[in-house]
């Protein structure tokens, strides 16, 4: 019965008594396959371009050389430590940033049935904004950085969400209200900061770390990182259907044997937990979480069961391909909040304009 009425917000075409499910035609789905193996396939690219190039068979004996210590006998030092110690952790951030930036865009849409919402609605990034920016001005290294954008990002979805327990009549609506409020009160006193940095030193960090980038990344933040974010992803995947539940609204929910609210709760802390890790490894990188939902939706159709993993492997590729534009095409390195800024908005309109009106 939950599957059948769940699988009813998919859409479907005809009367009552004949209908036929609106879903992804053979072009589609070719495309679908392909896009889940492209993380993959940029990923080795990616190790491959920069300003010193390898070429793709150096890489891929460079990545079996710890397990195969004779793959890269032929290989020279410098690209297989380069390949080994500086681009693969970059790579890896990469993709794990994208991949949860994109699946938690995508859950949060769900929940709030708004096509206009990301993983930052609730103001985690703002939150983590601003404690990477107290440990900088407190004079952190990279580690306490990473921990202090961590805790204040989950402290400020905290924030919004024991704010809008006091309102149980429009729990969206409050909840939305108070996560722009919370982000609009932490962005003010990061700003406040700001002013009070250093101007030689401090303020150039932390103006660089709030555009995003992954200059800094090493071995030492990527365990973490992979951690939560595979956890996070296998949380959602075990539980998409319930996505599709609660797309119907509350009342469908509760009809269906479901807790809403218990559910959203879980969902919406696994989704923070997650946004707060790539933040604070990544910094503010806007547009992956908005653009690759709508992408994924366009390929897959809105059922979660396929949506969830499409936005998570877009996620990843776009951020990916994203960072080896940042590296590559310039001499001086472009932040990522800056590039996917410039490239997420005409591609969200150009997306918007092919999908129509509906979601």
């Amino acid at each position: 019965m939950k599957s059948k009425r769940a699988n009813s917000a998919v859409g479907t075409v005809g009367d009552g008594r004949n209908r036929a499910p609106i879903g992804p035609g053979p072009v589609q789905n070719i495309l679908a396959a392909a896009t889940l193996l492209s993380p993959l396939a940029l990923g080795v690219v990616a190790l491959a371009l920069g300003v010193y190039q390898i070429s793709v068979f150096d890489v891929v004996r460079s990545l079996l050389s710890p397990v195969i210590p004779d793959a890269a006998i032929d290989v020279p030092e410098i690209p297989r430590r380069l390949v080994l110690y500086v681009r693969l952790p970059r790579v890896l951030a990469a993709l794990a940033i994208g991949a949860g930036l994109g699946v938690t865009g995508t859950v949060f849409q769900g929940i709030f049935t708004n096509p206009l919402v990301d993983s930052g609605l609730l103001g985690v990034t703002a939150g983590a904004g601003f404690g990477a920016a107290v440990v900088m001005l407190l004079g952190g290294g990279a580690a306490m950085i990473q921990l202090g954008a961590f805790g204040f990002g989950l402290l400020a979805v905290a924030i919004a969400f024991l704010g809008a327990r006091r309102h149980a009549s429009a729990p969206k609506i409050v909840l939305t209200l108070m996560g722009i409020l919370v982000g609009s009160f932490f962005a003010s006193l990061t700003s406040l900061l700001k002013y009070l940095a250093d101007p030689l030193d401090t303020l150039p960090a932390i103006t660089f770390w709030l555009m995003g980038g992954l200059t800094g990344v090493s071995w030492e933040r990527i365990p973490f990182l992979l951690a939560v974010t595979s956890v996070g992803i296998a949380v959602f995947v075990l539980v998409r259907w319930r996505l599709n539940v609660l797309s119907l609204g509350d009342a469908e929910a509760r009809a269906l044997g479901m807790n809403p609210e218990r559910m959203k709760l879980v969902l919406i802390a696994v989704a923070t937990l997650v946004a707060a890790a790539a933040v604070s490894v990544g910094g503010v990188i806007g547009w992956v979480g908005l653009v690759t939902p709508h992408a994924a939706r366009m390929l897959v159709g809105p059922d979660h069961s396929r949506l969830v993993p499409m936005a998570t492997a877009l996620g990843a590729a776009f951020l990916v391909a994203i960072d080896t534009v940042s590296r590559s095409v310039l001499s001086a390195e472009l932040p990522l909040g800056v590039l996917t800024g410039i490239i997420g908005v005409p591609l969200l309109v150009l997306l918007l304009r092919r999908q129509g009106v509906g979601w």
